[in-house]
């Protein structure tokens, strides 16, 4: 299965305040996507799922790509 990348937005609750964030990562469809980042923000930040809400998840080019990590991963 051929990978693509993807540009999601959302917010996460963490205390009392809601932060906004938006992510580039790389993926097989939008499925793999969400557990990808309820995934990472659970591991890294120990957020549940549902504080975790995911607002929109955009297939971008490689041309629109903005996070350097996932420009040098298509370098490779």
């Amino acid at each position: 299965m051929k990978t693509k990348i993807f540009r999601i937005h959302g917010k996460f609750m963490m205390g009392d305040t809601l932060h906004p964030f938006k992510r580039e990562l790389k993926g097989i469809d939008e499925k793999d996507i969400k557990e990808k980042i309820y995934s990472e923000f659970g591991s890294k930040h120990h957020i549940i799922r549902n504080k975790i809400r995911i607002e929109e998840i955009v297939e971008i080019s490689p041309e629109e790509i903005q996070d350097p990590l996932i420009k040098s991963l298509l370098r490779e």
